[in-house]
């Protein structure tokens, strides 16, 4: 197995995030992508540092006023003296206005879905790292056929077309689908996080050719609560493939493991050419935002489940600093990779 890290990605450097009403500490910090670095050094898994790949490839999946607010957003905030260190939106859109404004608060309010995810002046550079992660990834598994890991940070299973949120700029787990798209083949998007990977779900949701399933807490308690229902299955052509597996808060393994059944009949009936893994480790226990209930040992349950029978690579997403981080994916990759 191969992991890829860059470490561009740790230029983003958020500091607060806002919750129960008022700023607190953000727990999307570097501090996550260095537990985890240091977890497979630890056990000796190859690190590679991925190569710099075309950006017209983000424009597969982002659009390009998206993309240029991402590049571009901060320096302008920027220009404005009153201004913080953080671009957050303090207006949005409603249902029925759609229109781009042309001020930088305005375009903030549009393309920030969330007040957790703030852009700094290294954003740009660390989720487009993030995304070269999540390219040399799945370039390494169409090549060798053997698993590839990307530590890909800022995560991106939440992040649509023209909307960051939740602590994601770039989806990179549908950036690497659609690079193996593209090659013309079958992909399945496997997410574990606690999270539902709403932005995934919405890129695909009229696609043939991508099957999206998603096990996730409860969409009625648990963010982004708009999306992650179980009677989402997709529009079009993309008519049953999506599968969305709401489990209740605190579930454990044996919860988990009855929705991974369901997960695995549907991968097994689509018969996909190539997995991606959105990987989760947020479901633990101990986890900052304390959801669900599942142990070290049990994420190595979870990645033996999460084994087919065709090439895959592994994109990281959730699962926030605790003494446990790192141990929780070697178990994860152990079960994986058997």
């Amino acid at each position: 197995m191969r992991a890829f890290f860059d470490h561009d990605q740790l230029l983003h450097r958020p500091l607060t995030r806002l919750a129960g009403g008022e700023l607190r500490a953000t727990v999307e910090t570097p501090e996550r992508a260095e537990r985890l670095l240091a977890a497979l050094r630890s056990a000796d898994v190859d690190i590679a540092a991925p190569g710099m790949y075309p950006e017209d490839l983000l424009e597969r999946v982002h659009s390009a006023e998206y993309l240029d607010f991402l590049r571009n957003g901060f320096e302008e905030w920027s220009k404005h003296s009153g201004n913080g260190p953080e671009m957050r939106a303090s207006a949005h859109p409603v249902r029925a206005q759609a229109r781009i404004p042309r001020d930088i608060l305005g375009r903030a309010g549009y393309f920030q879905a969330d007040a957790s995810c703030v852009v700094t002046v290294g954003t740009w550079q660390a989720a487009r790292a993030s995304a070269m992660t999540a390219l040399a990834s799945v370039e390494h598994v169409m090549q060798s056929g053997e698993v590839a890991y990307g530590l890909c940070r800022p995560p991106g299973h939440h992040a649509a077309r023209d909307l960051a949120g939740g602590f994601c700029y770039l989806n990179n787990s549908a950036i690497a689908a659609e690079m193996a798209v593209a090659q013309g083949l079958r992909v399945a998007i496997l997410d574990v996080d606690v999270h539902h990977g709403n932005g995934t779900q919405a890129l695909f949701y009229d696609r043939e050719n991508v099957l999206t399933v998603s096990l996730h807490g409860a969409p009625e308690d648990l963010y982004p609560y708009y999306s992650g229902y179980a009677d989402e299955t997709g529009i079009g052509a993309g008519e049953g493939r999506n599968l969305n597996l709401p489990l209740p808060l605190m579930s454990g393994i044996d919860v988990w493991q009855a929705a991974m059944n369901s997960a695995r009949s549907a991968i097994g009936t689509f018969k996909p050419d190539l997995m991606v893994i959105a990987l989760g480790l947020d479901a633990f226990v101990g986890d900052p935002f304390a959801c669900m209930a599942l142990e070290t040992d049990d994420f190595a349950r979870l990645g033996e489940m999460s084994r087919y029978a065709c090439p895959t690579v592994v994109i990281q997403e959730g699962g926030y600093p605790t003494d446990a981080l790192g141990a929780n994916l070697l178990r994860f990759l152990e079960g994986l990779v058997g």
